[in-house]
């Protein structure tokens, strides 16, 4: 034993435990010291010197089953560790040695192994979206969550599709981004028109104007008119979520958004009932400003937008001159937005000339708008 001198013999009692405990506890042991950086027949000869105190190295190999020509390298490796010491008494005998060393090494593996496992489940439960233009992602509560996310730091506009339940959900982010001046444009879907709508005045508080589609749909929300988030109806056999991240895709689920989940619906609640003086999309303005061009009357605008040759932020004000679009004005206001489908723009006179304002994803016209601001209507 650890305080016995060599060339002293020492008598050693161990309780046995019985031989299934045993067994069942030494595989245990030498699983975790090979885990720890023992070959295995450093970790059976480390056992076998545990139950039996000191030994000869006959009787740790055979107590270990470590074949007898190789049990005294073994024991030689182990004392270079300083795990075991051997010394000489008629023949080679070995005992553990430095005990403590090996117990601290083996808690701070341990402690390793669970800050691991910590570190697992928080990755795991906050992922990480790799940079990308599109990420496709399994769970639903990812897509929500990520939504959530970008509605709440959304600067311009909001546009989506959900159903009560989730609309509880992404709430408190549609709340922040109304308090910050963002405008949002929601769209509550019901199955076959069963499940209750939020009431009016919950919804006054998080958009500027709310849809109920009375049919089931995907999720669908995008940001900014840059950032997408999509996932298939409940229903749907493939269950999965895209995250879009560029603005050519998004103009695409925006569309959809547009014709499918908004514009053939009838409104619950709106901002304001008398003449918009506000406009994210130009179909709705054109839509409206021509009746009121061909009646004569003088329409001035204030648009905030982009430079399409450049990509800086722009505004512009002016008169309305003309609009530009492949219907007659005198049908504009019976026909639906989604049969716009040719170029759409407005012809503004300012101070320093004649601008020509398309809606988004404008390549011939000067300005991209964004918001279409109605300053006055004489």
């Amino acid at each position: 034993m650890r305080g016995s001198r060599p060339g002293t013999h020492v008598a050693v009692r161990f309780a046995s435990p019985t031989p299934e405990v045993s067994s069942v506890n030494e595989s245990k042991l030498t699983t975790v010291l090979e885990k720890a950086g023992f070959s295995p027949y450093q970790a059976d000869a480390y056992v076998a010197l545990l139950e039996l105190g000191s030994a000869t190295a006959t009787d740790i190999a055979e107590r270990s089953g470590v074949p007898d020509p190789r049990i005294y390298d073994v024991l030689r490796d182990l004392e270079a560790e300083g795990y075991v010491e051997t010394y000489e008494q008629e023949s080679l005998r070995a005992r553990i040695h430095d005990f403590e060393s090996l117990r601290e090494s083996l808690e701070e593996r341990a402690v390793q192994f669970s800050d691991a496992g910590e570190e697992i489940e928080r990755r795991w439960e906050e992922p990480v979206m790799e940079e990308s233009v599109v990420n496709f992602v399994t769970r639903f509560e990812t897509i929500l969550e990520s939504a959530a996310d970008a509605i709440e730091n959304a600067e311009n506009q909001v546009q989506l599709a959900v159903s009560p339940e989730q609309y509880e959900q992404l709430r408190p982010a549609l709340a922040a981004a109304a308090e910050d001046g963002v405008s949002v444009h929601l769209s509550v879907f019901t199955e076959n028109g069963a499940e209750s709508l939020p009431d009016a005045e919950d919804v006054a508080a998080v958009c500027t104007e709310a849809r109920h589609r009375r049919l089931s749909s995907p999720f669908v929300t995008v940001v900014d008119r840059t950032k997408t988030y999509f996932a298939p109806h409940e229903g749907s056999t493939n269950e999965y979520g895209l995250i879009v991240d560029d603005r050519t895709h998004a103009y695409v689920f925006y569309w959809f958004f547009l014709t499918t989940q908004w514009d053939n619906w009838e409104p619950f609640y709106v901002a304001d009932d008398d003449h918009p003086d506000e406009y994210l999309e130009i179909r709705y303005c054109v839509r409206d400003i021509a009746p009121l061009l061909d009646a004569g009357r003088r329409v001035r605008l204030r648009v905030e937008g982009v430079d399409t040759e450049t990509g800086a932020r722009r505004e512009v004000e002016g008169t309305v001159r003309d609009v530009v679009v492949g219907s007659d004005h005198a049908n504009l206001a019976e026909t639906s937005v989604s049969a716009y489908g040719d170029r759409v723009a407005l012809v503004i006179e300012t101070d320093a000339g004649t601008v020509e304002v398309g809606g988004w994803g404008a390549l011939v016209e000067d300005v991209e708008a964004h918001q279409i601001h109605v300053v006055s209507i004489e």
